[in-house]
């Protein structure tokens, strides 16, 4: 499996949202995205990706597409 096929199983999964509902996915815009849900989908990437986010990464990640942008550019992980 593809490191985005992960990563877009990962929100599936953690958000309860089909795949075609990712694209400008941002934080708090389903209901399920909430500080529980984002401890959640920080849990499961940390997980998949066999990392260790920073406290200032798992802030920031805010959006579906700057969680990407943070796992390229701070741990390596090739989209």
């Amino acid at each position: 499996m593809s490191n985005v096929a992960k990563y877009n199983q990962v929100f599936c999964e953690c958000l309860e949202i089909s795949e075609d509902r990712l694209a400008g996915l941002t934080y708090q815009s389903v209901e399920s995205w909430d500080s529980v849900g984002h401890m959640g989908l920080i849990s499961m990437l940390e997980e998949v990706f066999d990392i260790m986010m920073d406290t200032d990464d798992i802030i920031d990640l805010n959006s579906y597409e700057k969680g990407m942008e943070i796992l390229a550019n701070n741990y390596h992980v090739v989209f």
